[in-house]
């Protein structure tokens, strides 16, 4: 299939979700890439969750692997499997992230803090020193992390948002070091989205009901709704694709305008 992401292999992280009624961001991902011609290497620490990704957008589009995203032996295998398979990595897309357990500073567990810091900024890092000398060598790449409005706003708890803060910093330096060998590494700055992660994740500890749950979150922003993991993934498309040549280290909000009222 032709498409603005033709011919490119394009690992992506959180390839899978956990059962929810809508697309997670990892997976609208995926479906994008391979609707726009890109192979997909979809990661997921769940293989069930990330086979059905592929049965998604078709097996001959894809591979699955495995994998724990905090271990480095792990990440280095996804770049080694990758690079044996398709024998380069065009797109590496940063998708894995979590926010249970986060609390208020005195209250945060450190235990807590070491898991969220290390699922969402530490394997970034892991990933991009894994895949950087590939994408080196060929002088060609595009690295997309995913952060969070959270990011750039307050918030009630600490490690989510200093993680993706430290995520925009670190994806800045990325683009600092790498634009001389001609990889770009950008940021994603999703507001609210309909997500499983974002719906069930709360209805399942706050009992209540999904409707309500989306009421609320419809409600804060200017827009009048939440967005869509689609609209992520056509950002992340935008940004893969030689559209973006020239944009590196930018922090591309998809937030319906929520940062205009939290800023």
């Amino acid at each position: 299939m032709s498409g603005r992401l033709s011919g490119k292999i394009a690992i992506i992280t959180g390839a899978g979700q956990q059962p929810g009624s809508t697309p997670g961001n990892g997976r609208a991902t995926a479906i994008r890439f391979a609707q726009e011609g890109a192979t997909c290497v979809l990661v997921d620490i769940n293989r069930d969750f990330a086979e059905e990704t592929r049965e998604m957008i078709g097996e001959d589009k894809a591979l699955v692997l495995a994998a724990d995203v905090t271990e480095e032996a792990a990440c280095r295998n996804i770049v080694g499997e990758t690079l044996d398979t398709f024998g380069r990595i065009d797109i590496l897309h940063n998708n894995v992230g979590m926010s249970k357990g986060d609390r208020a500073t005195t209250d945060l567990d450190a235990d807590v803090w070491d898991r969220i810091m290390t699922l969402n900024l530490k394997s970034m890092f892991m990933l991009c020193k894994a895949a950087l000398p590939s994408m080196r060598e060929r002088r060609s790449g595009s690295i997309i992390n995913i952060s969070s409005t959270s990011s750039l706003s307050m918030r009630p708890t600490v490690a989510y948002k200093t993680s993706k803060g430290a995520i925009n910093t670190f994806t800045q330096h990325i683009a600092a070091e790498n634009a001389r060998f001609g990889v770009r590494a950008n940021v994603i700055v999703p507001g609210l989205i309909d997500t499983p992660m974002a719906i069930e994740r709360r209805a399942a500890e706050t009992g209540r009901t999904r409707e309500e749950i989306r009421a609320e979150r419809d409600a804060m922003v200017p827009m009048g709704h939440m967005g869509e993991a689609l609209d992520v993934a056509n950002a992340a498309v935008f940004l893969a694709s030689d559209e973006a040549k020239y944009i590196t280290g930018a922090l591309l909000p998809v937030d319906g305008g929520l940062l205009l009222k939290r800023g």
